[in-house]
């Protein structure tokens, strides 16, 4: 009888076995992403797929596209190492007190721990938020906003990586790949923010159907998105509700109404600004509550109105909620 097929294949069978356990092992606190049989993109591909949050990165944290473009790129091997494929860690972020789930691997020692993400969208978002949080890299944010050989030259100097030709690699890698081209794109953009920019805008009307037509045009002067069917921008730098409104085609009435803001309230860098009304009910069927976090800060992020969020929690208006404490988006709490 021949025996050499079953032998070989239950000793592929094992060795498959033993890297899911090494993966189940590994990863910490999470599902393992399906990493058997990932076809590897491209460089030309990365970029296309990434530009984007890049440059809306850039527009409300002013970190160069094209530096954090070439980061991901250095970084991840443009999205094909195992720290990328599996955590989502596009940008070589260690633990440093993060919360979340880990992914250790060997690197400047051996077993260390880096960040891992539900998806690269929120390494993009946390890599923005590492950088304008530490006080050494302070200095980055002084530069030219297109200066992506000073930001290359900065990141070395404040320690963001080990390797004394960390520089020269990143401006590399911008040079080869024209990545300077969305800093420029998105400095066009913030040029263009002035009211003379959208000239051509329809006259203001009512309705939600109105709304949607008003911020489509818009949209090419602002990044226009949408959370929980309901469309949104992000704030910059010196906006009020009444420039918002102005740049799209509305009323200062309704920024205020559709984000339950006084009219004393102002906006913040990065801030979400609604465009349309919030909705009575989330995408998602609830939200564990941060250390300090608002019910009115859920209710922005989930696209929620404030008075539909207590109601369902069973909630006293003004009412905050608790570390851990779970606020149901969708269904309500039972006494």
């Amino acid at each position: 009888m021949n025996t050499s097929e079953p032998m070989h294949i239950s000793k592929n069978i094992s060795k498959v076995f033993i890297v899911f356990l090494f993966l189940q092992i590994t990863f910490q606190g999470g599902k393992v992403s399906p990493v058997f049989g990932q076809q590897q993109i491209s460089l030309e591909q990365y970029i296309e797929m990434y530009k984007h949050i890049a440059m809306e990165e850039m527009r409300r944290h002013g970190i160069p596209a094209s530096i954090k473009l070439a980061q991901g790129i250095l970084e991840s091997g443009f999205g094909n190492s195992d720290l990328a494929v599996i955590g989502n860690n596009h940008f070589g972020i260690k633990c440093h007190g993060w919360q979340g789930r880990t992914f250790y691997k060997d690197d400047d020692e051996i077993n260390e721990c880096f960040r891992a993400y539900d998806d690269p969208t929120q390494s993009f978002r946390d890599h923005s938020e590492f950088l304008t949080g530490r006080e050494r890299y302070s200095n980055l944010f002084k530069l030219d906003i297109t200066d992506y050989r000073g930001w290359a030259r900065g990141l070395r100097r404040a320690g963001y990586a080990t390797n004394p030709r960390y520089p020269e690699l990143l401006i590399g890698i911008i040079e080869r790949n024209s990545l300077y081209e969305f800093d420029r794109q998105v400095v066009g953009t913030l040029a263009g923010r002035n009211p003379s920019a959208i000239s051509s805008r329809p006259a203001r009307n009512t309705g939600q159907q109105g709304s949607a037509q008003r911020n489509q045009s818009a949209s090419a002067v602002r990044e226009v998105h949408q959370n929980n069917r309901i469309r949104y921008v992000y704030a910059m730098a010196g906006d009020t509700p009444e420039s918002i409104a102005e740049e799209m085609g509305m009323w200062p009435r309704e920024i205020y109404r559709y984000n339950e803001m006084e009219r004393t309230g102002t906006l913040q860098p990065g801030q979400i600004v609604y465009l349309q009304p919030k909705r009575r009910r989330g995408s998602e069927q609830y939200h564990f509550a941060k250390s300090g976090e608002t019910m009115y800060e859920i209710s922005q992020q989930y696209g929620i109105r404030l008075s539909s969020l207590y109601r369902r929690n069973n909630m006293e208006e003004g009412q905050e909620p608790t570390t851990g404490q779970r606020i149901y988006l969708r269904g309500r709490v039972r006494n």
